[in-house]
């Protein structure tokens, strides 16, 4: 499993649309988070452009699972196509719908495979220039509990491990929720130990895709 990807921020949509001899080809994609997700952004793309000839679904997961149709196009002349232009992108986590209308001219299976390709990355390039498409990082959240007199001294240490802290919560002590791009709070929870004399004072969560944005 990679370490990272890239994925259209939740809630939004990248549409974009190409013609090739009077055939229309939209493609939109979105965020989704499993198979019922993918499914369901399918059928609300298909209630859209109920009256096209075909809708071509394509998604691929963070979790390494792919699917896509041709939604009877020539065999692999329409899924497959948008399904390599989303992971040549680095995308995961994403679904997309191409739907193409019908022009009344075949364009032969090379032209349908270049025709669906261009469709989805152009829909790719529309997201990124409006500044839809955002990296998600594998990454491990880490609670610290310190006294008040370590608080400026631990919290300089997550910076030093190019770490950030997202939570402070004053009580007895000063407990830090902080986040690190996995493999970097190993270092930190070294450094907290040699800093308390051996003794542990971080928990660690598990490891999950996040948006990782130092300050945010």
């Amino acid at each position: 499993m990679s370490s990272s990807f890239r994925t259209l921020r939740q809630g939004q949509e990248a549409t974009a649309e190409i013609e090739r001899r009077r055939s229309r080809f939209i493609a939109q994609f979105q965020q989704v988070r499993g198979e019922r997700e993918a499914k369901s952004y399918e059928q609300k793309v298909r209630s859209r452009h109920r009256d096209a000839r075909h809708n071509v679904c394509a998604w691929v997961l963070s979790g390494g699972q792919k699917h896509c149709s041709d939604d009877g196009e020539p065999q692999h002349t329409a899924g497959p196509p948008v399904l390599d232009a989303l992971c040549g992108a680095g995308l995961a986590d994403v679904c997309c719908v191409v739907t193409r209308y019908f022009g009344g001219t075949l364009l032969g299976p090379g032209g349908l495979v270049r025709a669906y390709a261009r469709a989805t990355e152009q829909a790719i390039l529309a997201g990124e220039q409006a500044g839809l498409l955002i990296t998600m990082e594998l990454v491990t959240p880490v609670t610290c509990a310190v006294p008040y007199s370590a608080y400026g001294r631990v919290e300089h240490l997550v910076k030093a491990c190019s770490g950030k802290v997202s939570d402070v919560i004053f009580s007895e002590d000063v407990q830090l929720n902080c986040l690190f791009r996995t493999g970097d709070e190993d270092r930190f929870v070294s450094l907290i130990r040699d800093l308390a004399a051996g003794e542990d004072l971080c928990k660690l969560g598990n490891p999950r895709f996040g948006e990782f944005r130092h300050g945010g």
